[in-house]
């Protein structure tokens, strides 16, 4: 890879950790301040509000974010920290297998307990 295309892919990274942590705040603030509001509810009030259109896709939005941010920030977490380039290579991919699958679960479970029962 040249070194323009390696700053190229650096910076796009770069921005694109700004750009979900950036999103991730007032998203953040969102769900605490609706945990507050649902402290202590009935479960099937808050099944009833997690199935509405809007928390809904706030919630799946939320979950999206916070794994695709976090595997950028593992990722680079292994740059920095792994020297071996094969180990390097597996720990990156482990990284992103596992934020994605998590991230499916994680929508998976808001679909679920919205629609599903």
């Amino acid at each position: 890879m040249s070194g323009k295309a390696k700053g190229s892919a650096a910076t796009h990274h770069w921005i694109m950790q700004r750009a979900s942590a950036i999103a991730l705040v007032p998203l953040t603030v969102w769900f605490v301040i609706s945990l507050i509001v649902y402290a202590g509810a009935p479960y099937e009030e808050v099944r009833e509000w997690v199935g509405s259109p809007g928390p809904a896709v706030m919630l799946i939005v939320l979950v999206v974010a916070s794994f695709y941010h976090a595997n950028l920030g593992l990722y680079e977490v292994v740059e920095d920290y792994i020297a071996n380039p094969p180990v390097k290579s597996v720990a990156k991919v482990l990284v992103t297998v596992a934020c994605v699958i998590l991230g499916l679960i994680g929508v998976f479970s808001v679909l679920k307990i919205g629609f599903g029962g």
